[in-house]
C-alpha cells in the first residue's frame, strides 16, 4: 500500500495503515523498522512478511524518521511520535488524528 507516496508493507494493510491485526479507527501508524528501513503497521506485520527479525531502533536514534502518520502521511521522528502524547492520548502533530494509546505497550518491540 502506497501512503503519500510512501510504501507500507503489511497484511490488509488499508489507506490508513491498518492491517489485520490492529484495524481500530486510532491504529492509523505504521513504523520504519530499523532492520530494513520498511515500514510495517505492526510488529506481527513484519514478523509474517518479512525474512528476518526485528532489530529496535537505539535510545540515541529517536531523532530519526520512523512513523508514518496514517491519517495525513506525514512522517515523524521517533521522538516527535513519543513527544505527541498528552496524558493518556496521543495524536498526530500534523493533522491531530488520534493514535491508539496503546501502541505504548509496544514500544519496546521498535524503539
Amino acid at each position: 500500500m502506497q501512503i503519500n507516496g510512501v510504501n507500507v508493507r503489511g497484511v490488509r494493510v488499508d489507506e490508513k495503515t491498518r492491517c489485520a491485526h490492529y484495524n481500530t479507527d486510532r491504529d492509523i501508524i505504521a513504523i520504519k523498522f530499523k532492520c530494513c528501513h520498511t515500514y510495517y503497521p505492526c510488529h506481527l506485520c513484519h514478523e509474517e512478511m518479512a525474512d528476518h527479525p526485528a532489530i529496535q531502533w537505539g535510545m540515541d536514534e529517536r531523532d530519526q524518521v520512523a512513523i508514518l502518520c496514517g491519517g495525513c502521511g506525514t512522517e515523524l521522528t521517533i521522538n516527535e511520535y513519543m513527544d505527541s502524547r498528552s496524558g493518556s492520548a496521543s495524536a498526530c502533530p500534523n493533522c491531530h488524528a488520534s493514535f491508539n494509546e496503546g501502541c505504548r505497550n509496544h514500544y519496546h518491540l521498535y524503539f
